[in-house]
């Protein structure tokens, strides 16, 4: 067999391509990570199918509809291999095949392929400073549930917030089924560091928790769902890689995003970067002004001290709570803050473009270590980006190593905005899926299509 992207032959048996650096359609071509990794597949026979079946789901997930010939020519795999392993897409409720395809073309049309929009769904929440959100998105990406209340969840214990999420997912879990999907995950964004490949929450100061393991709890209250814990800069950077809707498509990049602290998320190559321990990433304790006030932290002029929420309220004149008071509900104090700046307000507006000089300092060192395509500025962040990006791009363009690389073309606003964690909780489930369909096979559907197969077999003979 001949691998599309380089025109060399790989073996099916083998269970590689020759050249997988170059390859994107192979069975070991590099997938962009999700939360939730399985662990990698032997080289057998079945494992083998596995693969494929992630190779034909990825292709009609990316460029569906398709036809079964068109995804064989997508996927480098015979027409009569990529037939059978539709065959089987079909049973598992994980594919649809619509009506004939192309029509006017020569010889006979074939029928399009598409991802089932009743079968897994991916579930998404977050642990917001002053909000709980949960999210249900489909195969094809679409949010088709979601629900969110506001919550001062700061200093606040960890069991009533775990306890009041977990009515929130069985809601929005309720609400997909009611409209035939099925959920099969759960991902919860938190704003702290979270302990590679666990669900202790290490530390997150801006909640108030430290060594708070909310796996049990959620486990206890959601027993029928798989949970993965993220941290949520690292989502909403994952959210930017899947569904940022960049041109050109993005895939080494630095994603910074605020609510009250500052983090960011390091993408190279479509994987994330997630450092030793998993806590990579940590821009807000960057030091600025190494002899600036002491941080939470233990270090001094930390970037969250210039450029984080309550500093720039501080800065503008404003106490959280006065902010709060002035204009309540989640994500309020930001919105305050560019109802201000927009109105002209100086005291905000300098607060703003000191926050983007010290945002720009932090990240000069960032693009001149890692030289990304583009920074992307989102989370509760781009609200503000009309009165940080000025300076942040100038403090880029005068600090950045490179000198045909001016700030102004560095740094892009992501379209995402705050939604980011969240949608990249739920993403991450539907990725898991793309990744090893067979593990997420509908019982139900296999019987279903058996019935339906008999019926077209009674008719047929009828």
């Amino acid at each position: 067999m001949r691998c599309r992207a380089t025109k060399r032959r790989w073996s099916v048996s083998r269970g590689c391509c020759p050249t997988p650096t170059v390859c994107s359609t192979g069975p070991d071509a590099p997938r962009e990570e999700t939360t939730t990794v399985a662990a990698p597949l032997p080289n057998t026979q079945q494992a083998m199918r596995r693969r494929n079946l992630s190779l034909v789901l990825h292709a009609v997930a990316a460029r569906g509809p398709l036809s079964r010939a068109a995804v064989a020519g997508e996927v480098g795999l015979t027409r009569a291999a990529v037939s059978t392993l539709v065959d089987e897409l079909i049973r598992d409720g994980l594919l649809v095949e619509l009506g004939p395809s192309r029509p006017g073309t020569v010889g006979r049309p074939g029928s399009a392929l598409q991802l089932d929009e009743r079968g897994p769904a991916g579930l998404g929440a977050e642990i917001g400073v002053d909000r709980l959100a949960v999210c249900a998105v489909d195969l094809r990406g679409r949010i088709r549930a979601r629900t969110e209340i506001a919550a001062a969840n700061r200093d606040r214990a960890p069991e009533p917030v775990l306890g009041q999420l977990a009515d929130l997912v069985r809601t929005v879990a309720a609400d997909a089924e009611g409209a035939g999907l099925r959920p099969v995950g759960l991902t919860v964004a938190v704003p702290g560091l979270v302990a590679r490949g666990s669900s202790l929450v290490v530390r997150a100061p801006n909640l108030g928790w430290e060594s708070v393991d909310i796996g049990p709890g959620l486990r206890a209250e959601l027993p029928d769902l798989p949970l993965t814990v993220g941290n949520e800069a690292n989502l909403g950077a994952l959210a930017e890689l899947w569904r940022g809707g960049h041109d050109p498509e993005l895939r080494d990049f630095v994603h910074v995003s605020a609510e009250i602290g500052i983090g960011a998320a390091v993408v190279l190559d479509g994987r994330l970067l997630r450092g030793t321990r998993g806590f990579a990433g940590e821009l807000g304790h960057v030091p600025v002004r190494p002899e600036g006030p002491e941080c939470p932290c233990g270090g001094r002029g930390c970037l969250e001290r210039y450029a984080g929420e309550e500093a720039v309220l501080r800065a503008s004149g404003l106490s959280p709570e006065q902010a709060a008071a002035e204009h309540p509900g989640p994500g309020g104090r930001i919105a305050l803050l560019a109802v201000r700046a927009a109105a002209g307000d100086r005291r905000v507006r300098r607060a703003l473009r000191d926050a983007g000089a010290a945002l720009g300092i932090a990240l000069a060192g960032t693009v001149n270590l890692l030289d990304p395509q583009k920074v992307v500025l989102g989370g509760a962040l781009t609200p503000l980006a009309p009165w940080l990006l000025p300076v942040l791009e100038r403090e880029l363009g005068r600090r950045v190593a490179d000198p045909a690389r001016p700030g102004r073309e560095t740094v892009t606003v992501s379209r995402l905005g705050a939604e980011g964690p969240l949608l990249g909780a739920a993403h991450s489930v539907v990725r898991a899926v793309l990744d090893d369909p067979a593990a997420f096979k509908d019982p139900g559907a296999a019987v279903g299509a058996r019935g339906n197969r008999a019926v077209d077999t009674a008719r047929r003979r009828s």
